[in-house]
């Protein structure tokens, strides 16, 4: 054999060696370079398809409003899915009766996470929770346990109407899609007891006006924000649980009727876009939410607003 042909089969088998090990490195675990993409195939132990250090808490339960063609604005879970409240739940102390197969159907909102979120439109103040039956903790909106319809996809309102006793929430926890009377009371968690008008407005007084005789000191550049409220009947009162003396309707400077709650005249807020909502509360240090717990009428003597305790 020449010395030619000699090298020539050295290397030759340098390559075959050179291939070999390649092959053999394959063969064995190596870490993937930088530019990489590892692709985990699942295993029979989910745990070991993710590293441990990148594993996530559960999402915390998120609602927010979804304006609704024929609804209007209505509450909506993360995912989207219309939120519901139940006639036969109790908004206080804040109980769900809808249990066993209810609650198979109309499934409770979850606040296990203990740390419930409002997103656009919804008050956080107005969030809380309760305990139900079997230990789990529910989602409420001003006490009332909200729940999902079974057979609801994001954007749906199939439960509205539900065994006439379901419908969708309003962001005040009200119910959406029905007539509000022309006074209600909003439990807010952070105010206590406060009125509202027909359209779920907050009602607030003005410190600066006079009780008895009724006058206001709110003028034109003050109604550009404060809407005077309208009249309401003795049977509005009584519907709403407060007594008929309360009420004590007068004549503005500008002609309209305004209503007062013991000789307070009653305003809504330009700046309370949604039912429940109190933005109005404390602004200048002269307005404020109006009480529903009036004493029988003393004409004015008795201030009734919400978190002004020398009143």
């Amino acid at each position: 054999m020449t010395r030619l042909e000699q090298g020539m089969r050295i290397a030759a088998g340098a390559v075959v060696l050179s291939f070999l090990l390649s092959a053999c490195g394959t063969a064995e675990k190596t870490q993937p370079s930088k530019t990489q993409q590892v692709t985990l195939i699942p295993t029979s132990d989910p745990s070991l398809d993710v590293p441990q250090g990148n594993v996530k808490a559960a999402t915390p339960t998120s609602v927010s409003v979804r304006v609704d063609d024929e609804l209007k604005s209505v509450v909506v879970d993360g995912s989207g899915k219309t939120v519901y409240v139940f006639d036969k739940d109790e908004a206080t102390p804040g109980k769900s009766n809808c249990v066993a197969e209810c609650a198979k159907t109309m499934l409770p909102v979850s606040a296990d996470a203990e740390a419930a979120t409002s997103g656009k439109g919804v008050d956080q103040d107005l969030l809380g929770s309760i305990s139900r039956t079997d230990g789990s903790k529910q989602l409420t909106l001003v006490g009332k346990p909200l729940h999902t319809y079974a057979k609801d996809e994001p954007g749906d309102t199939k439960g509205q109407g539900y065994q006439k006793a379901w419908y969708a929430a309003a962001v005040d926890g009200a119910k959406a899609g029905v007539s509000r009377p022309a006074l209600s009371v909003l439990d807010s968690p952070k105010l206590g007891r406060v009125l509202q008008d027909r359209n779920g407005r907050t009602l607030y007084l003005f410190t600066k006006d006079t009780p008895w005789p009724m006058t206001t000191a709110c003028d034109a550049k003050c109604l550009q924000k404060w809407t005077p409220s309208a009249p309401v009947t003795a049977a509005d009162a009584e519907a709403a649980g407060l007594g008929p003396e309360i009420l004590f309707t007068f004549a503005t400077p500008g002609g309209t009727k305004q209503e007062s709650f013991n000789c307070w005249p009653a305003y809504t807020f330009n700046g309370d876009k949604e039912p429940g909502e109190t933005n109005g509360q404390g602004v200048n240090g002269v307005w404020f939410a109006i009480k529903a717990d009036i004493p029988k009428s003393d004409r004015g003597k008795t201030v009734p607003a919400a978190g002004r305790n020398q009143y």
